[in-house]
C-alpha cells in the first residue's frame, strides 16, 4: 500500500486498479501514512498556512429539486428566505473586521438574484474593501452571466459536479437538469477567467466505488483550483431522507488523494465534514485540506439553510467563533492567515 501511495505522490496519477486499492483495501496505519505525504505536499505548496472564507448563505430558495437537498424546491417544509443588499454588505463588514478576506456568497438557484442586482452588491464589497476575493457558489447560470460577474469583480466560483457518471447524476437530480449542462457551465466559468471549484458527494446514494474513481479522472483532466467534497449527509424531508451517510473516513481519503493529484489545489475542509464528525474538520486538515469556511450569514438564518440534517453553524463553525477556530488550528500545527488566499500556480 506504501508503495502506492509512493507512486501517487511522484507521479500524480495511479491506475485504475491501485486507485480501487486504494480506496477499498487501506488499513489504519497506511491511512497515517497516506494523511502524512498529504500535509507533506500542502506544506510544500502553502506552508503551515490555513486560509478562512466567510461563508454567506443568501439565499434558501431554489428553482431545483435535487433529491438529496433540504432545500429543494418541493420542501414545503421549508422557512424560505432572501438577503438583501444592505445584510450582505453588513455581513461583509463584520467579516472583514474579524479578519476574512475573502467573502463566499451561496445560495439556491433563486431567480431573484439576476445579473443586475448581483453585479451591484459585488461591486459595493469590491469598492469597500478593494483587496478581498468575491467568490460566487450560486448554481448554474448563463454565459453571458457569469461574464457580467466577474467584469463587476467576482473573483472565484463554486459549482460541485457531484458525480461525473452520467446515470449516476440522473439519479440524484430531477429530469430537466443534465450533467452535460453542470460541466459546460464549469467549461464556460473558467474560460471567463474564474478561479472555477467543482467536487463530488461522498456516499451518496446509488455511488459506486469505480464512480468515485471517475471523479477522480474528472479532476485530472478538468485541473480546477478548488475541490469541495464532504460525504452526502440525508435530510430528513427529501426522499433520500432514510438513506444512510457517506462515510468520514473514505471522505478522509479522497481528500488526501486529491491533495496528492492536484498539490496546488485549494482544498476545504467543509462543514459537511464536520457536521458529520465533531473533529471531522480538523482531522479533514490533517488529511490535507488548507481551507475551512466558517458561517457569516445572521443569526436569524443559519438554521434555515439546511441543506441537511444537523447541519453545524454555530460554535466552532462560526465566523464569530474565530478565536476558537485559530486554536484549534495552532494546536494541529498549522495557523489562520489573514490573506484572500488565491490558487498558487507550480509548475
Amino acid at each position: 500500500m506504501k508503495q502506492i501511495i509512493d507512486r501517487l505522490r511522484q507521479n500524480r496519477d495511479l491506475s485504475d486498479g491501485d486507485f480501487l486499492t486504494l480506496l477499498t483495501e487501506i488499513g489504519e496505519a497506511e491511512k497515517a501514512y497516506l494523511f502524512a505525504v498529504a500535509r507533506t505536499v500542502r506544506q510544500s505548496v502553502y506552508g503551515d498556512d490555513v486560509y478562512i472564507r466567510g461563508l454567506i448563505e443568501v439565499s434558501n430558495y431554489c428553482k431545483n429539486d435535487c433529491l438529496y437537498c433540504g432545500i429543494r424546491k418541493s420542501n414545503q417544509k421549508v422557512s424560505r428566505y432572501r438577503l438583501d443588499e444592505k445584510t450582505i454588505l453588513s455581513c461583509c463588514d463584520v467579516g472583514y473586521s474579524l479578519g476574512f478576506r475573502t467573502f463566499v456568497l451561496q445560495g439556491g438557484e433563486d431567480g431573484w438574484y439576476t445579473d443586475e442586482r448581483l453585479v451591484a452588491v459585488i461591486r459595493q464589497i469590491k469598492a469597500r474593501y478593494p483587496t478581498v476575493a468575491v467568490t460566487l457558489s450560486l448554481g448554474e447560470r448563463s454565459e453571458d452571466s457569469y461574464r457580467l460577474l466577474f467584469e463587476a469583480g467576482a473573483d472565484r466560483y463554486l459549482l460541485r459536479h457531484e458525480t461525473i457518471v452520467p446515470e449516476h447524476y440522473q439519479k440524484l437530480h430531477p429530469a430537466k437538469m443534465s450533467l452535460k449542462n453542470r460541466i459546460d457551465c464549469l467549461e464556460t466559468l473558467k474560460k471567463t477567467g474564474f478561479q472555477v471549484g467543482c467536487g463530488m458527494m461522498v456516499g451518496s446514494p446509488f455511488q459506486k466505488m469505480e464512480y468515485l474513481i471517475e471523479d477522480l479522472r474528472f479532476l485530472q483532466r478538468f485541473n480546477p483550483q478548488m475541490v469541495g467534497i464532504g460525504p452526502f449527509l440525508p435530510h430528513s424531508d427529501t426522499p433520500f431522507g432514510e438513506q444512510s451517510p457517506g462515510s468520514v473516513e473514505l471522505t478522509l481519503v479522497l481528500l488526501s488523494i486529491i491533495r496528492l493529484l492536484l498539490p496546488s489545489v485549494l482544498l476545504p475542509a467543509t462543514t459537511a465534514l464536520g457536521t458529520a464528525a465533531e473533529d471531522g474538520r480538523e482531522r479533514g486538515i490533517l488529511a490535507g485540506a488548507n481551507v475551512v469556511m466558517p458561517n457569516l450569514s445572521p443569526a436569524d438564518v443559519r438554521m434555515k439553510y439546511l441543506l441537511y440534517n444537523n447541519k453545524r453553524s454555530y460554535g466552532s463553525e462560526a465566523a464569530e467563533c474565530l478565536n476558537d477556530l485559530k486554536r484549534r488550528m495552532e494546536h494541529l500545527g498549522c495557523h489562520v492567515v489573514v490573506a484572500k488566499g488565491d490558487y498558487k500556480y507550480m509548475p
